[in-house]
């Protein structure tokens, strides 16, 4: 997604996309590619990370034991 940085402000950037209905969104400014500022066009992408599936099964594997407490 293409977004707009609106204004950076104690550390939050105020995104606002570009699509045909825009939203806003918040992020820390963090996040930001290097030497990003306000009026500058970033891209927006989530990626489903790989190690989905082991951290929901050590999640189980915990709560199993402290059910068998």
């Amino acid at each position: 997604m293409k977004a707009i940085i609106d204004r950076i402000e104690e550390g939050i950037a105020v995104l606002i996309s570009a699509e045909e209905v825009p939203t806003s969104m918040t992020v820390p400014a963090s996040l930001l590619p290097p030497g990003a500022k306000e009026g500058d066009a970033v891209t927006i992408g989530i990626d489903r990370d790989d190690g989905t599936t082991a951290a929901k099964d050590k999640v189980s594997s915990l709560i199993e034991k402290l059910k068998n407490k």
